[in-house]
């Protein structure tokens, strides 16, 4: 059985943080026993610090919140991430190119996904459910697995939409079981998360995760 704080990425990508609320990510993931948390590119260097040796997972984003970013600008930001402490890189998929029907929106994860995994880290593509039929939802979320995601995440936080159960049960059904599900985007209450972990979520990105953990103290999985 997993505790639900296991699942949680305590997360802040909002544009107005200041260093303070960084330091307070980390000690509250600290604190709760979070699995860890997810921070601006900006800031992946103070959240290292902050860190130290802790098992705290350090998650940050890539061609975010809009995904048509250039290419070689998302590469850019993944080595500049990795190179400042970033375990994991949770990258916006090009949905303008999607919608295209490009072959690039494939090739652009495997570039991201070849990078990443040079250097032994993981990569996560949010691909903006919000956006996407859900025939498009299994269509992005094989592509991605496809093309080496070790995750596939539904939602940025700041489309119309987030996380959605249905959606996370098509995306575990289009994907092998070792890639994994973050669900993401407007999680706030416990009965959310479950429901979502239930659906299929491996992780859950929250900016809720305190009062997720503590809105009953026992809580397994």
């Amino acid at each position: 059985m997993t505790e639900l704080s296991r699942y949680i990425e305590h997360t802040n990508l909002s544009p107005t943080l200041a260093i303070k609320d960084i330091d307070r990510l980390v000690e509250e993931a600290r604190q709760y026993n979070l699995l860890g948390v997810c921070v601006p590119p900006f800031w992946v260097k103070r959240a290292q610090r902050e860190i130290r040796n802790d098992k705290i997972l350090l998650v940050t984003v890539a061609g975010f919140p809009l995904g048509y970013n250039m290419t070689e600008t998302k590469l850019d930001e993944i080595k500049r991430a990795i190179d400042n402490g970033a375990d994991e890189i949770d990258l916006v998929m090009n949905v303008s190119s999607f919608k295209t029907g490009m072959p690039w929106t494939k090739i652009e994860i495997a570039r991201c996904s070849k990078l990443v995994h040079d250097y032994q880290k993981r990569l996560k593509v949010i691909v903006e459910t919000a956006y996407l039929s859900e025939e498009e939802i299994a269509e992005v979320s094989k592509l991605s697995a496809d093309a080496g995601a070790d995750f596939v995440k539904t939602s940025t936080g700041f489309a119309p939409g987030g996380a959605q159960p249905e959606h996370v049960r098509i995306m575990r059904q289009s994907v092998p079981e070792h890639v994994g599900i973050k669900a993401s985007g407007g999680i706030k209450t416990m009965e959310q998360a479950i429901h979502l972990i239930e659906a299929g979520a491996d992780r859950l990105g929250t900016s809720s995760g305190i009062s997720i953990v503590t809105a009953t103290t026992n809580h397994q999985l």
